[in-house]
């Protein structure tokens, strides 16, 4: 009964301000959409049985008002390193530093505005035959400059639920496609970069992924953000594809090992 709390709990808080959003939508008017396009390679490195280790590498380019072409604008580059410490079976406990080149883009109103990031995440796994779901809480605290050249820090709370289904296999595995979607919710402190406002955004994610192998997954996704701001509400339509190595170094310089090895001969009988 007790391990489906956490559950029950979020699912009550998505509701809620999923209801926001809804009602915060139909309360401003004048709405601007982008259509945008994200791209991710993850390098991530098992050290043993309970840490691993994360390097992200991200891009982002965006459309403008005038110009639907979601490559119209390179608006962001990312890096972000990643400590992970698998609690138990169930929580994974993570945190990371992170820098964000967020590009000057006047024709999407974003102003040059380097950003480091520092994040602490829980992650919460319900094991389930045929498919999985997390939940996931984000507590962030981004340094960012604003048009003045000064930096402010900003508090950011991220809460997400997730769901994964294999499509050809009650496991994920080898030659398997899955389907996922999830829901996210952003709150943050009001300042002067980022805007006053509580709520900060909706993000809404569907699409499927491949495993390559064990150690090489792909996913494509439809990414759907709701930004209420006071000058306007912003809709963003993102295609987003991530690329995911695991343990890349260690396989690479164990294949070569054996391509090192002396070949084989069968002894004569």
């Amino acid at each position: 009964m007790h391990s489906y709390l956490p559950l029950k709990r979020s699912l009550q808080k998505l509701f809620i301000l999923l209801s926001i959003t809804v009602l915060s939508d139909y309360c401003y008017g004048q709405k601007t959409t982008y259509n945008q396009f994200w791209n991710e390679i993850q390098f991530t490195r098992t050290l043993n049985e309970k840490w691993s280790a994360e390097l992200d590498l991200a891009n982002s380019f965006s459309s403008t008002e005038s110009s639907s072409n979601l490559f119209e604008n390179n608006v962001q580059r990312s890096f972000r390193f990643w400590g992970n410490y698998y609690l138990t079976p169930r929580w994974k406990t993570s945190a990371f530093v992170a820098y964000y080149d967020n590009k000057d883009v006047p024709e999407i109103g974003q102003f040059k505005s380097p950003e480091w990031r520092f994040a602490l995440q829980g992650t919460y796994y319900f094991h389930k035959i045929g498919y999985s779901l997390t939940t996931r809480m984000r507590l962030e605290l981004r340094h960012i400059r604003d048009e003045n050249l000064e930096y402010e820090n900003v508090l950011r709370y991220r809460q997400q639920i997730k769901y994964l289904k294999p499509l050809n296999s009650k496991v994920l595995r080898k030659g398997v496609i899955y389907a996922i979607a999830s829901d996210e919710i952003f709150l943050k402190s009001g300042t002067k970069v980022t805007g006053e406002s509580f709520f900060d955004r909706n993000r809404f994610n569907i699409g499927a992924g491949y495993l390559f192998n064990d150690d090489i997954q792909l996913e494509l996704t439809y990414a759907n953000e709701y930004l209420p701001r006071n000058n306007g509400d912003q809709i963003v339509n993102a295609a987003s594809l991530t690329l995911t190595f695991n343990n890349l170094y260690k396989n690479v310089r164990k294949k070569l090992s054996h391509k090192n090895d002396p070949p084989v001969t069968k002894e004569d009988e």
